[in-house]
């Protein structure tokens, strides 16, 4: 039997058997068309199927005037078919099917992710490029991204360049587990100290436990730090601000809401799903051995102040309670490791004495009992320049960014005034507020960090142009910019521009001054208000505990501004709460007009100011450098450098008024290297939230968890030596 009998149906092969002596018509019409592709093998197998054909027949393809051909064929069943001549040149020699081949593999290669991908960020990155006329707008990450691509793309330059390959593969290869895993090969690390990790501002997620109905929508549902929030304010913008804010009277919750802090390790490991903060720390130290019974996140409501954070959560008190318990279940004394905010909260749970309970009443001798050491990554300790922007015009679009996503929210959804107001309704973000002064700061004259052969200064913190002056280099003179203020003059500045439950908030929580008598900061001690600034409290006497501050530099970072008065406007009085209408009072029977009053002045001036960064002021080759209205200086991005090392290199620096039992302070800085193609860095970043992935920072942070704190080391690469020596500690 031939193959094409072997693969015909059975009712085809029962028709043809019996079929004998049928006319070629009626045969053909119960023939199964045969499966080869083959001209010759189809006609030999459908002769084969026909009974009582001569073998020796005739055949001829006459090509017609369509470009077709027909078969002659006389006496077969094929007589005077139509064929397609594609279907006869295919059959000839099999060159047409293999070209077809390499077109069809083409075409799948054309519309792979292999060619797709690359041609699809090259006309994304055009179209942005045509879009914007300049990409100051974008979000932090996407614009160091546009700043690194080259601005003519040369193809022959991609593919000669072995390096930029090698790279782009790296920003594309996960790190995940890496850096435990090389610790554990290279130097035998394991697990030894408990970790207690607490975030900084806006780190943690914030969800809703009201059950009131204005807001029982939201029950369960993370207010911040999930896709839930950016969906609350596109949805419902009012009601998302009013659970989000706090109320300005109390600093506690509105009325109807009730939001706080998630807990547990998911609290702060990721800021909206895939976007990371802890999330590589915690997988290190999985690696480690760590686990939920060892490490653990102690979140926190950042909207509160310190004080109203233990007033209604009980923060330092559980925070204490929980340090004890690690302590007592792993035999060993606890690691603290804090990031930006969370350092001074660290400084807060320190300083509270146990003659006075508040807080759990730590005290020195239960600090040096229970804490092994204080990794400080990043402290905001001496506060943040854009900080103080945010409250007064409400341009922080950097100062809190965590996720462009995040950032996005706050600026195309709320106005600067909308923003301010926010800010100021969140108490735990005024310790932020920059600490120390003049003498830390600089004058008029001078800042201690600013550059070599400096053309302007960062003494002058703000300096506000003349509305209606020129711009230009050459006029910016005494007669076209005033005032100048230090920080001395900003700080007041700020606060006379601001609601006055914003001031009285601030006077009962905070203080941003600098103590250097001995005798008055050991009464400090007794004074929550001096708790969060190193400068006005002192250390614990905790001989055996150690501080170890890693930070980063290298990445230019705002550290004073040009400022632009505007018109003037009504403040946040309550008659702009309530509206301008006249308030009566509805349980004098004898109301009249003598009994209802309004609560603004009879001819309704505004008082309150309008301020912006003016970005009309570059100026170019200025030192420091000048640029839409900010000048830079050196930092990790969010905090300056003086922030960020200046007690750790001097102020708690051997046995010192701020660091009466001389605990030892080892600082070691990552300078800024990221990864071109990587938006969150790479391995070498130290940015000011990216760091918290960095292969270096993670690195020491699992030798000292390990018990391998002499493994790291004094490493300074910045001026902050040389800066520190310029400011007035006497």
């Amino acid at each position: 039997m031939s193959d094409a009998d072997s693969e015909r149906s059975p009712a085809s092969s029962t028709a043809t058997s019996s079929t004998t002596g049928a006319s070629p018509s009626s045969t053909t019409a119960r023939l199964a068309p045969p499966p080869t592709t083959s001209l010759r093998q189809r006609f030999q197998a459908l002769r084969e199927m026909v009974p009582g054909q001569s073998p020796d027949v005739n055949i001829k393809l006459r090509k017609e005037d369509d470009g077709n051909f027909k078969m002659i064929a006389p006496g077969t069943p094929f007589d005077e078919i139509e064929l397609d001549e594609s279907l006869f040149v295919a059959g000839s020699d099999g060159s047409e099917r293999k070209s077809q081949k390499k077109r069809t593999k083409f075409r799948k290669w054309a519309t792979g992710r292999k060619f797709v991908f690359p041609i699809g960020i090259a006309i994304g990155v055009a179209l942005c490029a045509w879009v914007m006329n300049s990409y100051a707008d974008l979000p932090t990450d996407f614009s160091e991204i546009m700043s690194s691509i080259p601005s003519s793309l040369d193809p022959r330059d991609l593919f000669n360049n072995l390096t930029a390959l090698d790279t782009a593969k790296k920003a594309f290869t996960s790190r995940d587990f890496l850096v435990g895993e090389d610790a554990t090969k290279k130097d035998g690390l394991k697990k030894r100290h408990p970790m207690v990790l607490v975030p900084g501002i806006v780190s943690t997620g914030l969800e809703s436990w009201s059950t009131e109905p204005v807001s029982r929508t939201f029950f369960r549902k993370r207010l911040w730090g999930t896709s839930t929030m950016i969906r609350a304010v596109v949805s419902n913008k009012e009601k998302w601000l009013e659970a989000i804010s706090l109320d300005p009277e109390t600093g506690l919750d509105p009325s109807g809401y009730k939001v706080r802090a998630a807990q547990g390790l998911d609290a702060a490991s990721e800021f909206i799903q895939g976007y990371w903060v802890w999330q590589k720390i915690v997988e290190n130290l999985a690696v480690l051995g760590y686990d939920t019974n060892s490490m653990d996140m102690a979140a926190y409501d950042w909207r509160l102040s310190y004080y109203n954070v233990e007033i209604r959560d009980a923060y330092f008190s559980r925070l204490k309670s929980k340090i004890e318990l690690l302590r007592r279940t792993n035999k060993q004394k606890v690691v603290i490791c804090s990031h930006s905010m969370g350092g001074t909260m660290v400084l807060y749970l320190y300083a509270n004495p146990d003659v006075d309970g508040f807080g759990g009443g730590a005290g020195p001798e239960w600090v040096d009992e229970h804490i092994e050491s204080w990794i400080n990554i990043a402290g905001s300790i001496l506060g943040v320049a854009k900080a103080m922007t945010a409250f007064l015009s409400g341009e922080m679009r950097d100062t809190v960014e965590l996720h462009p996503a995040g950032s996005w929210v706050l600026e195309k959804f709320f106005s600067r005034k909308e923003r301010a107001k926010l800010f100021r309704q969140w108490p735990g973000a005024s310790s932020m507020w920059i600490k120390g002064g003049n003498r830390i700061w600089g004058t008029h004259n001078a800042a201690p960090d600013d550059p070599q052969n400096a053309t302007d200064s960062h003494g002058r913190f703000f300096s506000f142009r003349h509305a209606g002056s020129s711009s230009e280099e050459a006029d910016l003179d005494k007669s076209t910019v005033s005032p100048n203020l230090t920080m001395n003059e900003a700080s007041p500045y700020i606060l006379t521009h601001t609601p006055t439950t914003f001031q009285r908030m601030v006077e009962t929580n905070y203080s941003y001054g600098f103590e250097s008598d001995e005798g008055q900061l050991k009464k400090n001690d007794h004074d929550h208000r001096k708790w969060t600034n190193p400068l006005e409290v002192r250390l614990p006497t905790a001989k055996n505990m150690k501080i170890y501050c890693l930070y980063g530099h290298g990445k230019e970072t705002e550290r004073s501004y040009w400022y632009m008065k505007e018109e003037y406007e009504h403040d946040e009085s309550r008659s702009e709460a309530i509206g301008e209408e006249a308030i009566c009072n509805p349980s004098d029977s004898s109301a009249d007009n003598n009994t209802c009053v309004t609560q603004r002045t009879p001819l309704d001036f505004p008082l309150a100011r309008k301020h912006r960064i003016d970005v009309d002021v570059t100026v170019k080759g200025s030192r420091p450098e000048v640029r839409s209205g900010v000048k830079f200086g050196d930092g990790d991005g969010t905090i300056p450098i003086i922030s960020l090392g200046a007690m750790c290199v001097r102020g708690w620096k051997g046995k010192t008024k701020w660091n009466p039992s001389g605990i030892e302070v080892i600082t070691q800085e990552f300078r800024h290297s990221p990864q071109t193609l990587d938006i969150r860095g790479g391995a070498q970043t130290a940015d000011h939230v990216d760091i918290l992935g960095s292969t270096p920072l993670n690195e020491a942070i699992m030798k000292i968890a390990s018990g391998r704190g002499d493994l790291v080391e004094n490493q300074i690469e910045s001026r902050i030596e040389e800066i520190v020596e310029k400011m007035q500690w006497d």
